[in-house]
């Protein structure tokens, strides 16, 4: 369903809707502004989303590393990576 509004631009943006709207870009002004919108929240939910990730990752990181460090794993290069590989073969072996 279409609800008919009025909004008010400035003299610069319905001048770059109207050129646009002019080469084909968009049928009308209202897609145009239908299709801002759409890609606003688009980018909103997007970005909040990821950014509530990679932060719930930092928040994690920090806190480990505030942990005194005999509670840290050791990393020992190759037989660390060799454990985790047979953890994995065994995991998917099943």
């Amino acid at each position: 369903m279409n609800v008919k509004t009025e909004i008010t631009l400035s003299e610069h943006h319905l001048r770059l809707a109207e050129k646009m709207v002019e080469e084909g870009v968009f049928p009308s002004i209202s897609s145009l502004v239908e299709a801002a919108i759409e890609q606003i929240d688009q980018t909103t939910h997007h970005d909040s989303t990821t950014d509530d990730v990679v932060s719930g990752m930092a928040d994690e990181i920090r806190r480990r590393m505030e942990l005194p460090e005999d509670q840290w794993l050791p990393w020992d290069g190759k037989e660390t990576a060799s454990r985790v590989k047979d953890k994995l073969r065994q995991k998917y072996a099943k």
